[in-house]
């Protein structure tokens, strides 16, 4: 039965944003008002990026799988996706409002699922995939039965994104691939990777790299964890070894994989920035950083209130940039700066809240007392400088919105040829 909504008009917008609702209200609680915080309930772990045990990262997965199961059989795990390959056929207007609805919710995080899987090599492969792909890929991913992770990045191919050294060489009726990629997310729970490779070596870098569909479990890939300094292992370091992949599973023409990578690298920025303030948002709110000055005796500091003032005024900047977006969007117009304007503000929001935070509690940050609140803030601390980096280094969004929107000179580049050179960076989370 299709699920497909015959107009966009408001009346349907707020047809479907009541269906949404009544699903939600069926599935799950509403979210307690978090406008109050009552300090010392509850655990008080601050962190972006985890540390879980493998077995209670499985649970996790679990979790997160289960409920995309429940809210794609509902009509709500794929709006924007083609009716042919299990979705809706909806416009991006209705995922966003589906989302910030959601977002009212108690649900399990789905980021394992949908911030690299689900907003960036799905799109990617209803963009570029064939139609095999598509049809062996797309439903299972969408559903919650696949996990994708994204093998780009590179010892050594990291701002240069188009320095890839990984070999995909012909063989019969597919690639033979060879090399290693590295801080590869989710690459430990996934069942397909999408991966850079060089076919052609004797042409200008970024016009020799073919893109394609890795099994994770095929013979020859080895996962192997790296540990961050916050203490979790979500990244990995990914070998292939006289990997098979049939062409089939080919996104994108051949030596034509640069125009694959831009696909991705936009949808990233899009997720990245959309996030909000992620897995940390309680944390860096006004109110719970308000209790945090009042539980270390700061309130009536001048320095300290202005300081949460100016983060409280970044944090609604934010918000009402992607208000206006959504508000853009609505109205019939098309994507713009947004999504690169987003990210920056999103990074610098987390990281500026966290050195707040840390000059609030001072040395218990670095020793742990046992205070509740305190030590806690160490873990967040220490994933600012990946925040910072992946989805596009600050510099790099910088340099996008300096040549694209206001239209300065291009940054000089090493390889002339290499029109998006700015677009990658060398980060976590690739």
């Amino acid at each position: 039965m299709s699920h497909r909504l015959a107009h966009t008009e408001p009346t349907d917008l707020e047809a479907f944003a009541q269906s949404a609702r009544d699903f939600l209200d069926a599935s799950a609680d509403r979210l307690e008002d978090e406008t109050e915080v009552e300090w010392g309930a509850g655990e008080d772990r601050i962190s972006y990026f985890g540390d879980e045990t493998p077995e209670d990262a499985t649970r996790l997965v679990d979790a997160a799988r289960a409920w995309q199961k429940t809210r794609y059989a509902a009509g709500f795990g794929w709006i924007t996706g083609p009716e042919k390959f299990g979705g809706r056929g909806l416009s991006a207007i209705h995922d966003l409002i589906y989302d910030s609805i959601e977002a009212e919710y108690d649900v399990p995080d789905t980021g394992v699922l949908s911030l690299i899987g689900l907003g960036m090599i799905g799109p990617t492969i209803v963009a570029h995939g064939s139609d095999k792909a598509k049809a062996e890929y797309l439903p299972g991913m969408y559903a919650g039965d696949l996990i994708a992770c994204q093998l780009f990045s590179e010892p050594n191919a990291g701002s240069d994104l188009a320095n890839v050294s990984t070999r995909a060489v012909r063989d019969g009726n597919g690639w033979r691939v060879n090399g290693q990629k590295v801080w590869t997310s989710v690459a430990q729970h996934a069942q397909v990777g999408l991966a850079l490779c060089r076919t052609n070596p004797d042409v200008p870098k970024h016009r020799g790299i073919t893109a394609l569909l890795i099994d994770m479990n095929a013979s020859g890939v080895e996962v192997r964890p790296l540990r961050q300094m916050s203490g979790g292992a979500e990244f990995n370091e990914v070998f292939l070894t006289d990997v098979w992949v049939y062409d089939s599973y080919r996104l994108g023409e051949v030596d034509g994989g640069w125009s694959v990578a831009l696909t991705t690298l936009m949808n990233e920025r899009a997720s990245v920035g959309s996030e909000g303030a992620g897995p940390a948002a309680r944390a860096i709110s006004t109110p719970f950083l308000a209790a945090l000055m009042g539980e270390n005796g700061c309130l009536d500091d001048s320095h300290a209130r202005r300081r949460l003032a100016e983060l409280q005024a970044d944090q609604l900047a934010t918000s009402y940039l992607n208000r206006q977006a959504l508000d853009h969007l609505i109205s019939g117009g098309q994507p713009g700066p947004e999504a690169s304007v987003s990210k920056l503000l999103y990074s610098q929001n987390i990281t500026r809240a966290a050195h707040f935070a840390a000059e609030v509690v001072g040395p218990r940050i670095v020793a742990d007392t046992g205070a509740w609140g305190a030590f806690s803030w160490n873990e967040l601390l220490l994933s600012t400088p990946a925040l910072r980096i992946l989805g596009g280094t600050e510099d790099i969004m910088k340099n996008i919105l300096g040549e694209r929107v206001l239209g300065l000179p291009k940054e000089p580049g090493g390889d002339a040829a290499t029109p998006y050179r700015e677009l990658r960076t060398s980060r976590s989370g690739s």
